[in-house]
């Protein structure tokens, strides 16, 4: 071997910049963190299962609801994730904290706006054809976290922040206590424990609400720690930076009327299957439940690739952010495949989990039904994964607007056969179920096609400290 190669090429693949080890200490945290945040919802529609079939269904229903009016908003404020990684990336390190904050105020405004469009949600019930006995539970469970829903928004910019400069601990720790503090809070205030009144629905809405308080909490005191505070220039970054205000709007739009486009397609989905009837709407909202416990924490290594790679293209590396890519591919491809076999084996058990404490002549043939779902739904399970990594990439290097123009196309050609299939064909359910399944492979074959492209490598967002001075002294 020549004394000419280089210590880099020397090391394993894996510990490698760009590597899957550097990749694993960003997102690992953050896959627990999206694992918390997927047994708060499992765990709400968990327990309120066991008052019925129509509480867990609602629940479903106005949680959808309630995250499609702060998508807009959650997309655009977790853009910061890839600001500030490539502000840090290109040696900007005082300025990640003000690149951070602009999510923060943009935040702040928006909550009073998300409050507003609740009659627009509640409309939109309405309009479906829920059952009754659904609709007036899924109404109280929106409104109550439509109230809570700014907490959720500054939760989301601090810890794009945290996410952006590589200290996704602290996000993943903001989300066990906010896991904690929710099922707590559910147990006594949904059966009415420990002299609380049992407050049904309504208490899970309220457990979810003071999860999320407390998770800001510890967001909020990490933020102003020494060691956040110090390198990253808190302390001069409470201001509004116009220019930095422009480009996190700029890039950041595409990826919040994607989330907003998407979510609303897949409302539109599960509010077309909960118009069969209930049989169906409970068969759906528990294979849902577990389609979010596969797909939830695969988020989290969709957002280490986005700050691996906004780290890298900030630095001027694309190689390195194409390594990156390719590391989550390889994680993603390891998590769907131990998913892919539990999926398979334990299905009907998997259901189980979800019986009624009153037994229900209805929820066997739920059952019969939710199997075959949860069954096929392992054939998109690494499509999923695939589709997660190269937007995440994608979205990392500031290609948002195809990355918005494939993945809303996409969702709403999922829609429009679902539509089309429930409503006008009448097709069986399960018939429905298998189309929607379908799409989802084509979905992630544009995604990787887009990559494979190679045209985000061109794309500059942050100029580097080098580049910058060398212009000013030009």
């Amino acid at each position: 071997m020549s004394s000419s190669t280089t210590e880099a090429q020397l090391q394993p693949s894996t510990r490698k910049p760009g590597g899957v080890a550097e990749l694993l200490a960003i997102a690992l945290p953050m896959v627990i963190s999206q694992a918390c945040e997927t047994l708060m919802m499992f765990t709400d529609r968990l327990m309120l299962a066991r008052l019925g079939p129509e509480h867990m269904s609602a629940a479903m229903g106005g949680g959808l609801a309630c995250f499609l009016f702060m998508t807009f908003f959650m997309g655009l404020t977790g853009y910061a994730t890839a600001l500030v990684a490539q502000h840090l990336g290109a040696g900007k390190e005082k300025s990640c904290a003000l690149a951070g904050m602009q999510g923060v105020w943009i935040s702040l405004a928006a909550w009073p706006v998300i409050i507003l469009c609740m009659p627009l949600g509640l409309l939109l019930f309405h309009s479906s054809s829920i059952a009754p006995e659904q609709l007036e539970l899924q109404e109280t469970y929106f409104m109550w976290l439509l109230y809570g829903a700014g907490i959720g928004l500054l939760r989301n910019s601090l810890a794009s922040f945290f996410s952006g400069v590589g200290r996704t601990k602290v996000v993943m720790v903001s989300a066990m206590v906010a896991l904690v503090v929710n099922v707590a809070c559910n147990y006594l205030l949904i059966f009415g424990k420990l002299g609380f009144p049992a407050m049904g629905i309504r208490g899970a809405a309220i457990g979810t609400i003071l999860g999320g308080l407390f998770a800001l909490l510890v967001l909020i005191c990490s933020y102003f720690a020494p060691a956040i505070r110090d390198r990253f220039g808190v302390r001069e970054g409470f201001r509004l930076d116009w220019k930095l205000m422009k480009n996190l709007i700029r890039l950041g739009t595409p990826s919040g009327a994607e989330m907003l486009l998407n979510v609303l397609a897949f409302n539109m989905v599960v509010l077309a299957f909960h118009s069969y009837g209930l049989v169906e709407a409970s068969a759906v909202t528990i294979t849902f439940n577990w389609d979010l416990v596969s797909f939830v924490p695969l988020i989290g290594v969709g957002i280490g690739v986005t700050s691996l790679v906004g780290r890298y293209m900030g630095a001027g590396n694309p190689d390195l952010a194409h390594r990156a890519t390719m590391s989550g591919v390889k994680l993603a491809a390891i998590y769907t495949s131990i998913t892919f076999t539990t999926f398979c084996l334990f299905a009907e058990a998997m259901v189980q989990v979800f019986r009624p404490a009153e037994e229900l002549a209805m929820f066997q043939e739920i059952s019969t039904m939710a199997i075959f779902m949860v069954r096929l739904m392992v054939l998109y399970l690494f499509a999923d994964a695939m589709s997660i990594v190269f937007s995440s990439a994608l979205r990392g290097a500031g290609d948002t607007f195809w990355t918005m123009v494939i993945s809303v196309s996409g969702h709403w050609l999922l829609a429009l056969i679902a539509l089309i299939m429930v409503r006008w064909i009448g097709a069986d359910a399960r018939v429905s179920w298998a189309s929607l399944v379908a799409m989802v492979l084509i979905l992630a074959l544009m995604f990787y096609l887009r990559f494979r492209s190679g045209a985000w490598r061109k794309i500059k967002v942050v100029e580097t400290e080098e580049a910058a001075i060398a212009a000013a002294m030009a």
